[in-house]
């Protein structure tokens, strides 16, 4: 085999040699034939394949040698060419990741070197993963392309796998680099600092990249923490992986790195273990941050220690440091500081300290060109915004304003330079108690002065932890005995002076000033002798030092006190000389002129006000902290009545002693108690009388911290909670206000205010009641009586007690009366209450007690009627009068006098423009319910052309009140739409929100026939308020002029559910409930539950208009229908009266129908309840209105009255009467087959119950006739029927029955919807005594129709009388005849079987229906049979 194997290798490598590729293709198929797994002929094969272009064959071939023999380079020779060729970057890198193995196992320097820069060039280019194994495609995660070169590059430093091998390559040979085919692996193994390099600038890149990216993505996300969070968190997973440091380190220990690099290496060094170090959590890398500060630490006090100009690092060493003050850090480090980096901001802020504080080893500008300490302290403050990460700069800064006394700032800069050293040291993982030492001591010494005592409570925690860890820090135990001494502790604070003294004996600063306040609380502690001696001795040291004016100033104003309270003459003018010249040291020492007012009002002989009042007035101006002098002046201000002086004054007080923050923030104004609460207490009643509730509320609250027991601040209080509406706190302030004081009756009367505001009306009527027991001449609470009363009738109104409602307008009204009896002063506002309740009052329909309620008007009269409007003097008499003894003529009446009281408010005047208006609108709403109750049309038109001109008056004074312009529009809805169309887009544009106005517009749209809008804003209205009635209202109008009744009874049955009814919806309701139960076919029973909604409905409309026909007539008819016969009859006469009163006005052809109607109604219920005289007498009324039947209506109620009469005449016993009475009527109904086939049956029944023989055959011959006519007529066919059933006649019943059981039975159901014809064959065969066949109708009924109740209950009755209860019991409880009618049926069914539940069961249907007969029969028959047994 290897004779032939060989030769033809040979030939395929020379082929290859000739580039004869075909040739040496073939040759090497040859040889796969013989040898499959021929390695050297795959080789050949692979590289022919790639010579003629196909690259997939190719590749195959060489893969298969690859596995042949994967330790031999050919093969993987030909795959890098192959991938070189096609451009397939990624499997080409593979392979020469492979071949640099092979040879470096092979030690082949030379090919291993070439391969690896073959490697990193195409990296360079392109960048794709290395994979581990370059036999086949692996798909790895992409990688950064520079990251690719970064890990290309590492193989060729000393860490790598390929140094050992290439470390014996020789050094490259700079003049001749092409020379040999390794010179770049050549030099970067002799040098590997530009690799180095090179890979740290690809890092530090790729790593920014990253970390940019990744926090802008993660800051998009939803929940993401704060910026800084992210960054932290971010750094934290970037650099705790970087091998940026190691790269560093390495750059740093190379041989050939200059010092510039390695400077700048370091800094980059520290720069990122900075950044990690900050990034890290103490929590969780509590022992990495630790060592990681540590090396940050090394790093730094290196760089410090050679004096190398790294900023970092500076900046890290300066707020590293711990000292306990300003003086304790490193001068001279901090002089190296400022020299190397001057432009810097620390190294500015630090030269200017260096010069306000007088140390002059630094050379810096700021001394070079002078300046003053303000100005260098200007330079510090403006130097200090640029540092806000800067401890030594927070703590200059709050020295800085502590020396300036600026307090407040010295308070804020040392909270945050704790804030920042809490950062500090948990970035930095170290501890610096020292510092917070420092800032605390700050912070508690500027607490104990800023607006003292608001701050000691903090401040003292403060010092006790500063003490406790340096018991003899001097600032910290002079605070501390300022507090005692502010809280008036002497002893205590006397001590603590006395240890700062011995410990600071010859300072002439603390030291003196300790032994000067230790003085004073001698002097304090009931011994101002002794007090004064030391003062003396202060004053003596004092008076030899320099400056000191103010130190000085003080001492002789204590000194000066001190001889005051000794209380003789001549102490007390040694103590004026003491405070003039504390004066002459310091011109502007406040306490001193407070002082010297005092001196001049009480001890000066004569007082002198005058300089007393100059005296408190200089004192204040220089420091709003005098309080006494504030006092004084205030008094004095008041006794003058300069309420506005009095109001600065206060203001100023509480503004020196902090105001409501004390200087830091508002939460302390439930912290601190105020040292002067009356200037609080003046700031409320200010605020109050003001109308700035809220802020009059805060003052006082303030206030009683002071004087818990002042009853006349808690009264102010709850006056002020009141007033704003806050009413559960008010009624506790007052409650507390009547436990101080009970004889004060304003707290009564602002109880009641509360009561009456949080609808309590009882309450508050019973308490003004009360307090008018005591003074009842009190105008105010007359008032306030009246208004409550008002309230609380509306109230009883909308509740539906229009009786009490009466009774309390009423006595709102005589409130008022009562109250301009007794004082003429507000009658304003007395009036505007007395013509709202006579409004009210007026639209009552019925009142309960005329005689008060015409009583107080005839009090109104002369009062209202003194000075009228010259235009209502046109549209009503003055003085009013009743005209006639009705309830409509009185309501007309109450509604005059109201339009005279609002007329009369107009002219006395008003304050502003929006009270003005406020009277007009009242006026114009009281004309439009007056012209609507008015009727005559021409006074009408008068009417209504006032009211649009009030209307537009109340506009003009106030354009912004949206109720004025939808009144306007209320009033133009029909006469001008344009106009009234603008007045209501223009009220919603003030009010976009007012549901009632989207309801008015809607109903004008739907008046003037534009649906689409009118649809929008009903829809508008109901989202506003869905409980609004009139809305559902109006879209119930709106679904009738669509044509939509089902839409439109299923709104307007919500509409009448609502709490708040609307009587259009209820007169709706009931009219459509009165149509459907009047053309309801089926059930009676069910029918008639669903009138009785429409009978409560009709109930309370007929009670909210009592004079409206139509409802009380439609009433009637619904009482008629339910079986409220007297109630029926009552309403329709009450109609009848109202027809007749407005036929008698107007004569109108209209009403006269409507009279006709309701009189023929009001005779067939009185028909019904056996009056048959006032029947007759009704019916013969109507009958004369309708003389003539010219047309069918006429017609038709002529006839109807002519039945009636027939019917009345029946009952009195007059049958020739009765029977002519219906001839007449079958003469009027000629054209109508209804009324005509029911005059028909009512006179043959007449002639059948005269008992001759010629009537009853003129009665069979009526009704034969009548079915002849008129086929359908079952009531004629039932009728005959039924006269055969008497008369035994089958011939007669055959004739009258026939033809309509011959129907089928749909059709029979409709011509017999009440089943009228099984009921008679019943009967027949009953009285025939054949129950069996009557069964058997009943069966057969129920069979045809299972579902009619009545039929299945007829044949449970049925089988009763057979004696069969058991199939009697089943028919009922199976079927689906209504409970309350079936129960009497199944306790006869269980009575027959024994049940002992039968007579409960009876009970239970007489209870439901008490008025059904055969129940009561149940109930007999069940008892009797269980007594039997």
């Amino acid at each position: 085999m290897s004779a032939i194997v060989k030769p033809k290798l040979k030939a395929a490598r020379e082929a290859l040699a000739k580039k004869d590729y075909i040739k040496a293709k073939d040759a090497s198929l040859s040889v796969l034939d013989y040898e499959p797994e021929n390695y050297n002929a795959h080789v050949f094969l692979g590289l022919a394949y790639l010579e003629l272009g196909d690259l997939q064959q190719s590749e195959q071939m060489s893969l298969k040698a690859t596995t042949i023999q994967p330790d031999q380079p050919l093969a993987w020779q030909g795959l890098s060419k192959l991938y070189d060729k096609s451009g397939d970057t990624e499997n080409y890198i593979q392979v020469l990741n492979k071949l640099a193995h092979l040879f470096l196992s092979s030690n082949d320097a030379t090919k291993c070197a070439e391969n690896l820069q073959k490697l990193i060039e195409c990296q360079r280019k392109n960048g794709t993963p290395m994979q581990a194994s370059p036999a086949h495609r692996l798909r790895e995660p992409a990688v950064d392309v520079h990251m690719q070169l970064a890990d290309a590059l590492t193989l060729l430093l000393p860490e790598s796998a390929y140094y050992g091998l290439l470390s014996g390559l020789p050094p490259p040979e700079p003049t001749a680099p092409t020379a040999t085919t390794t010179f770049y692996a050549q030099s970067a193994i002799h040098d590997s600092l530009p690799i180095i390099e090179e890979i740290v600038s690809i890092i530090e890149k790729h790593e920014h990249d990253v970390f940019t990216n990744e926090v802008a993505k993660r800051r998009t996300r939803l929940g993401a923490a704060g910026p800084e969070a992210v960054k932290r968190e971010v750094g934290r997973e970037v650099w705790s992986s970087s091998r940026l440091p190691a790269l560093y380190q390495e750059i740093l220990s190379h041989p050939n790195a200059s010092d510039d690099l390695r400077r700048a290496s370091e800094a980059k060094l520290l720069h990122f273990k900075q950044q990690l170090l900050y990034a890290l959590r103490s929590k969780d890398d509590i022992s990495l941050k630790k060592k990681l500060s540590e090396e940050v630490q090394d790093l730094v006090s290196g760089i410090v220690l050679l004096n190398i100009p790294n900023e970092l690092a500076w900046n890290l060493h300066i707020e590293g440091t711990d000292a306990a003050s300003i003086e304790e850090y490193d001068f001279d480090m901090l002089f190296r500081y400022v020299r190397l980096f001057p432009a810097s901001p620390l190294a500015k802020l630090l030269s200017a300290y260096f010069s306000y504080s007088h140390l002059t080893e630094v050379d810096s500008e700021d001394k070079k060109h002078g300046g003053s300490e303000e100005d260098f302290a200007d330079v510090i403050i403006d130097g200090f915004a640029e540092v806000p990460n800067s401890l030594l700069a927070h703590r200059i800064a709050a020295q800085i304003y502590q020396d300036e006394e600026d307090l407040e700032n010295a308070v804020r800069v040392a909270e945050n330079g704790l804030e920042l050293l809490l950062r500090e040291e948990q970035n930095r993982a170290i501890k610096l108690p020292q510092v917070r030492l420092g800032l605390n001591v700050i912070l508690g010494t500027a607490l104990v002065h800023l607006f003292p005592p608001k701050h000691h409570t903090r401040a003292l925690r403060i010092i006790d932890e500063v003490l406790s860890d340096d018991s003899e820090n001097v600032k910290c135990l002079m605070g501390r005995a300022f507090i005692q001494q502010h809280a008036k502790r002497w002893e205590d604070a006397r001590s603590l002076f006395s240890r700062v003294n011995k410990l600071l004996p010859d300072d002439v600063h603390e030291g003196l000033r300790a032994r000067e306040e230790a003085a004073w609380c001698h002097a304090q502690t009931q011994d101002p002798d002794g007090g004064a001696q030391e003062l003396r001795e202060v004053i003596t040291i004092l008076d030899l030092q320099e400056g000191r004016e103010i130190d000085k100033a003080r001492c002789w104003w204590r000194l000066g006190k001190c001889q005051w309270e000794i209380g003789d003459t001549a102490s007390r003018e040694n103590a004026f000389k003491s405070f003039i010249t504390s004066l002459k040291r310091f011109s502007t020492f406040a306490p001193a002129f407070t002082s010297l007012g005092l001196y001049y009002s009480e001890v000066c002989s004569p007082p002198d006000p005058t300089r007393a009042s100059k005296c408190f007035q200089k004192a204040f101006e220089l420091d709003p902290r005098e309080a006494e002098a504030a006092r004084r002046l205030a008094e004095g201000f008041a006794e003058e009545r300069e309420w506005d002086l009095v109001e600065v004054v206060a203001r100023r007080t509480i503004e020196g002693e902090g105001g409501l923050d004390g200087g830091l923030d508002s939460a302390a104004t439930s912290r601190f108690q105020p040292l002067n609460a009356w200037a609080w207490k003046a700031v409320g009643i200010v605020e109050l009388t003001r109308h700035r509730y809220n802020a009059a509320i805060s003052a006082l609250q303030i206030a009683l911290r002071s004087e818990p027991e002042d009853a006349l601040l808690w009264l102010r209080l709850g006056e002020a909670y009141t007033k704003a509406a806050r009413l559960a706190a008010a009624l506790k302030a007052l409650e507390k206000a009547r436990e101080l004081d009970p004889a004060e009756w304003k707290c009564l009367y602002f109880l009641g205010e509360v009561y009456r505001q949080s609808g309590q009306y009882k309450q508050a009527i019973d308490v003004f009641t009360n307090i008018l027991l005591e003074i009842p001449s009190e105008l105010t609470v007359l008032l306030a009586l009246a208004q409550t009363h008002l309230e609380f009738g509306r109230a009883e109104q909308m509740g539906g007690f229009p009786a009490r409602a009466e009774t309390s307008f009423v006595s709102a009204v005589r409130a008022v009366l009562e109250g301009l009896d007794a004082s003429p002063g507000f009658r304003r506002i007395a009036w505007k209450t007395a013509a709202d309740a006579l409004y009210e009052l007026s639209r009552i329909p019925t009142y309960t007690d005329e005689t008060s309620l015409i009583s107080i008007l005839q009090k109104a009269i002369p009062l209202v009627t003194a000075h009228p409007l010259e235009q209502l003097s046109a549209v009503l008499s003055i003085p009013p009068a009743i005209v006639e003894e009705t309830q409509s003529a009185l309501s007309r009446f109450v509604l005059e006098v109201c339009l005279c009281a609002y007329s009369y408010r107009i002219s006395l005047g008003s304050l502003d423009s929006s009270s003005s208006a406020s009277t007009w609108y009242d006026l114009g709403v009281a004309l439009m319910l007056y012209a609507r109750r008015s009727g005559n049309d021409s006074k009408r038109d008068n009417i209504d052309g006032e009211t649009i001109r009030c209307l537009k008056e109340s506009v003009n004074l106030a354009p912004l009140d949206d109720r004025y312009w939808s009144a306007l529009a209320n009033a133009l809805f029909s006469s001008k739409p344009r106009l009234a169309q603008h007045a209501y887009v223009k009220a919603l544009e003030l009010d976009p929100k007012n549901y009632v106005t989207w309801t008015n517009l809607g109903l004008f749209y739907l008046f003037h026939s534009d649906t689409e809008l009118a649809q929008e804003a009903f829809n508008k209205a109901q989202v506003l308020d869905p409980d609004y009635a009139l809305a559902w209202v109006g879209r119930a109008s709106l679904a009738v002029a669509l044509g939509d009744q089902s839409e439109a009874s299923a709104l307007f049955e919500h509409a009448v559910g609502l709490a708040a009814p609307v009587p259009e919806a209820d007169l709706a309701f009931a009219r459509r409930s009165f149509h459907a139960f009047n053309t309801t076919s089926g059930k009676q029973g069910v029918a008639l539950d669903s009138l009785f909604p429409a009978f409560f409905v009709l109930d309370r409309y007929s009670r909210q208009r009592p004079d409206d026909a139509t409802g009380l007539h439609l009433f009637g008819l619904v009482c008629e229908s339910i079986g409220h016969l007297a109630l029926g009859i009552t309403a329709i006469e009450r109609a009848v009266s109202l027809l007749e009163a407005a036929y008698e006005e107007t004569e109108n052809e209209e009403i006269e129908r409507q009279f006709t109607v309701a009189q023929i109604n009001m005779a067939r219920l009185r028909l019904s309840a056996g009056a048959y005289e006032e029947a007759l007498e009704s019916y013969q009324v109507a009958i004369g209105l309708v003389t003539e039947a010219d047309d069918p209506s006429r017609a038709a109620l002529l006839a109807q009255a002519h039945l009636g009469c027939g019917l009345a005449h029946v009952k009195l016993g007059n049958p020739q009467a009765a029977i002519e009475s219906f001839e007449t009527a079958l003469e009027a109904a000629a054209g109508d087959l209804t009324l005509g086939g029911s005059a028909t049956i009512l006179l043959a029944q007449t002639l059948w119950s005269l008992e001759t023989e010629d009537g009853r055959e003129a009665a069979k011959t009526h009704l034969l006739q009548s079915i002849d006519s008129d086929p359908d007529n079952l009531m004629a066919i039932n009728t005959l029927a039924g006269m055969g059933i008497l008369t035994a006649d089958d011939s007669l019943i055959d004739a009258a029955l026939s033809e309509i059981l011959a129907l089928p039975v749909c059709e029979r159901h409709a011509r017999d919807p009440g089943r009228d014809v099984t009921y008679l064959l019943v009967r027949h065969h009953l009285s025939q005594n054949d129950p069996r066949q009557a069964l058997s109708i009943v069966q057969r009924a129920v069979m045809h129709e299972p579902s009619h109740s009545k039929g299945r209950e007829e044949l449970a009755c049925l089988l009763l009388q057979r004696d069969e209860p058991i199939s009697a019991q089943a028919i009922v409880q199976s079927s689906n005849i209504p409970l309350r009618r079936s129960l009497g049926l199944r306790a006869v069914a269980e009575a027959r079987l024994g049940a002992n539940s039968a007579r409960s069961r009876a009970a239970k249907a007489v209870f439901w229906t008490p008025w059904e007969k055969r129940n009561w029969l149940a109930l007999a028959y069940c008892c009797s049979v269980q007594d039997a047994a």
